[in-house]
């Protein structure tokens, strides 16, 4: 990989464009692969929904490289960034770009767009069910409904491979323990025999494999729960088929996938999904 030096001094990134509108000014890491990413606009905020995305980018190679990703800080903060949580992707176009900017740097970000957002003054309980770095929108719900004084029971469900990339953990078990908001928080890691999750106690198995499970501990029933799901394709099909089993209809279970590049129209066209967010590549 392209030390940040090399990488911004040599042309392979312009460190300055015309089409660049916002600056990098924050990041933190989960661990090598996972980190938050916190970009301002020049300008004014952009208003945005909880759950919507932006897409981000910088000149590279003569072109610009950029994807969308869901914004998991509150718009009622637009001021002082937009928030994403991003995994590297070892080949990617964009991902490993973005990992060897320093803060300060230049980029573009245009949005909003997306149509996963709330249900307007539904009471029902919330099933929030994310595969890694889909939970980054459901974040977003959360903190705005905290700023806002509104509260919605939500059980928030986030399945990963490894302990270690359970990202906004700490944040999400805080809300919990300190009732800052009505929520239980259910991860699951899929590799439980790893020794990377060595010591997890927690629940096990894919995501969507503790859907239907969770339902019966929980009593959750198509009358009382609308569901919405973010994450990788296969988890998003196979949950949403869970559900259908259980008897929700179509308009309790709202989706938004991470798309495996090039293959939006088509499987947007049979599933009618808005195909809103690419996990990089």
């Amino acid at each position: 990989m392209v030390e940040a030096a090399g990488l911004v001094g040599s042309g392979q990134v312009e460190p300055d464009a015309p089409q660049y509108n916002a600056t990098l000014v924050a990041r933190s890491d989960e661990n090598s692969s996972l980190g938050y990413f916190t970009i301002r606009l020049d300008g004014d905020p952009v208003p945005f929904e909880p759950g919507q995305y932006m897409t981000i980018g910088v000149m590279a190679g003569g072109r610009m490289v950029q994807r969308p990703y869901s914004v998991a800080s509150s718009p009622r903060t637009a001021g002082n960034g937009y928030e994403l949580y991003i995994r590297l992707v070892e080949g990617g176009q964009f991902t490993p770009l973005l990992w060897q900017l320093p803060l300060g740097h230049r980029m573009r970000m245009i949005g909003p767009k997306g149509k996963f957002t709330l249900q307007p003054d539904d009471p029902r309980t919330h099933l929030f069910i994310s595969s890694g770095t889909g939970n980054a929108p459901f974040v977003s719900m959360i903190r705005t409904q905290i700023v806002d004084g509104l509260s919605r029971p939500v059980l928030f469900l986030n399945g990963v491979s490894y302990t270690e990339e359970l990202g906004y953990r700490a944040l999400v078990e805080g809300w919990q323990r300190d009732r800052t908001f009505p929520l239980t928080y259910l991860p699951t890691v899929s590799r439980a025999a790893d020794p990377r999750n060595a010591g997890w106690t927690g629940r096990i198995g894919r995501v969507e494999a503790i859907v239907e499970p969770v339902c019966r501990e929980f009593g959750l029933t198509p009358d009382n729960a609308i569901a919405y799901l973010c994450g990788n394709p296969d988890m998003i099909l196979n949950a949403h088929a869970t559900f259908q089993a259980l008897g929700f209809a179509e308009e309790a279970i709202r989706k938004e996938l991470y798309w495996p590049k090039g293959k939006e129209p088509k499987l947007a066209a049979a599933e009618g999904i808005d195909p809103a967010v690419n996990d990089d590549e």
